[in-house]
């Protein structure tokens, strides 16, 4: 019923037990995960994990924390996203709140993958903290409305989201919107279209209420459903259906 649109069940937390991870995944009704790329040195751990397990994908992609990493190339990105179980390229975007000082070099980054995703025809997968301003005119300088994508754990305006979806891009929510203090975050996922929006848990990392502060895992995701469906004033099924619709329609997979 659910799909959980954003994780790293690579990261040693959860590829350590991933069986009872997978295991919880089914008893919560999670049916589908993207496993997403953060470092193309990785990347061969995430490829296997997909290939090995029908219900999981993967993206091709370099964070934009990642200042030391090798630089990836159009064509690299292009020639990994050709693999089977690629959905999508990134996580890609812009972060100023973790790294200070001249960040051209993340700006062209995020050029490159997105210039990548256009010419594989492959979705964006974006993170922006405290960088929506500049997020958003790459995108449009780069012409992302023509492939589209999400923005990944949104968490900010109403008026980004807007400007987002104006472009083609979905807006994912993540456990911080159970957080009590989230308001803005609860008014943005309130008031968008629902066919915009997709759930995700970014785990390891966010777990949502009641296991905020602990261990994340994809089966957590149905909290942030059940969050949305009170805010929403709408079932949890509802959420459900919509939300891995809109999954299924965006990467184009029949999950």
């Amino acid at each position: 019923m659910f799909i959980d649109s954003h994780c790293h069940l690579n990261f040693p937390e959860l590829a350590d037990n991933l069986d009872d991870v997978l295991s919880k995944m089914k008893l919560n009704t999670v049916t589908h995960a993207l496993c997403v790329s953060v470092d193309l040195d990785k990347l061969p751990q995430i490829l296997q994990l997909a290939e090995q397990h029908d219900n999981l994908y993967a993206s091709v992609g370099v964070h934009p924390d990642y200042e030391l990493a090798d630089e990836p190339t159009q064509a690299e990105l292009v020639s990994l996203a050709q693999h089977p179980k690629v959905i999508a390229i990134g996580e890609t975007g812009l972060d100023y709140y973790r790294l200070q000082g001249d960040l051209e070099w993340q700006r062209n980054r995020f050029r490159t993958h997105i210039r990548a995703a256009r010419e594989c025809g492959k979705p964006l997968i974006i993170h922006t903290r405290s960088s929506a301003s500049d997020t958003l005119q790459i995108m449009q300088e780069e012409d992302a409305r023509k492939i589209g994508g999400v923005m990944h754990c949104f968490t900010e305006s109403l008026e980004v989201a807007y400007a987002a979806i104006e472009m083609g891009f979905y807006i994912s929510f993540s456990g911080i919107v159970t957080f009590k203090n989230a308001l803005e975050i609860k008014n943005v996922a309130a008031t968008i279209p629902l066919q915009s929006i997709l759930i995700e848990t970014d785990s390891p990392y966010l777990a949502p209420v009641p296991y905020r502060g602990k261990l994340n895992q994809p089966a957590y995701v149905k909290h942030v459903a059940e969050e949305l469906a009170k805010l929403r004033d709408v079932s949890v099924e509802d959420i459900g259906l919509a939300t891995s619709e809109n999954f299924r329609r965006l990467f184009k997979v029949r999950a």
